[in-house]
């Protein structure tokens, strides 16, 4: 690749054939990786050299993802070019899977901690304010990132997603995920609202992962007009949900080959996820 890359978010783990949508039960995640060796081999052969990994989801059953704490915990501790993020939920429902999960928050290799809003739940309901004050206030009592989902309308829009920047982002990091997801969050996010949560002293991060192809472009464009933002950007993949030589391909044209480019592929990384 000719260059240092970090990958701050994919996944491990493969998840359960499903029926989305009222179709047959499929297995849309074709290149997910089921062992710690699969993992670090795809990491070799895309010469990613650090990542981040998280539990794979996406199946309505919150057990999947929690059981696959255990797999990504045990690949950050089988190779220090990986670190991870421990799923947890938003959920009332989940408070004693989160009392487990949470309860690995001290060991070697976690750097973050992952939840969306997919399998349920909403920033704004009551029925989640314990559990994410739970997840927030324990990121920053340990010195970890939230992994937070963004993809356009329902609760993970960024407008809702925005009520927990506005909570908590003066106190704990926030790594809103792929960039707003879509047309109406890039808008939000590279129209204004991105810079003014760095401009107002919240910790807010994001990456370019499931992006527009015009997106990653103009998010430098107003990265360069605004003077603010270099340093709140990272490559990843999302892999099994994305792909490397696309998302690489996408960062890469719009970041050039110098030191921005370094900065997305790399040095956030270091600053981020050490």
């Amino acid at each position: 690749m000719g260059k240092h890359i970090d990958d701050a978010h994919r996944h491990i783990g493969v998840l359960p054939a499903y029926p989305f949508y009222g179709g047959p039960p499929v297995r849309p995640d074709t290149t997910a990786k089921a062992t710690v060796r699969d993992f670090l081999a795809s990491l070799d052969a895309e010469g990613v050299e650090r990542a981040l990994v998280l539990p794979n989801y996406g199946v309505p059953d919150p057990q999947v993802a929690f059981d696959l704490n255990a797999l990504a915990l045990e690949a950050a501790q089988a190779d220090d070019r990986v670190r991870c993020g421990l799923w947890v939920s938003p959920k009332a429902s989940d408070a004693a899977r989160n009392d487990d999960a949470l309860a690995l928050v001290g060991e070697e290799g976690v750097a973050a901690l992952k939840t969306s809003f997919l399998l349920g739940g909403d920033p704004d309901d009551p029925d989640c304010a314990e559990q994410l004050d739970r997840i927030f206030t324990t990121a920053a009592a340990h010195d970890l990132v939230v992994h937070v989902h963004t993809s356009p309308g329902a609760a993970s829009d960024v407008d809702r997603i925005g009520h927990l920047v506005d909570r908590y982002g003066d106190d704990t990091r926030i790594h809103l995920v792929h960039l707003g997801g879509g047309m109406s969050g890039h808008l939000k996010l590279i129209g204004g609202r991105l810079f003014d949560w760095i401009e107002a002293g919240k910790q807010v991060y994001t990456d370019t992962s499931w992006a527009i192809g015009f997106a990653p472009t103009w998010l430098v464009a107003e990265i360069e007009r605004r003077g603010v933002g270099h340093d709140r950007v990272l490559f990843a993949t999302d892999t099994p949900w994305g792909d490397f030589a696309g998302e690489h391909a996408r960062l890469s044209a719009a970041a050039g080959d110098g030191d921005l480019a370094r900065t997305f592929f790399t040095e956030n990384f270091e600053a981020l996820y050490g």
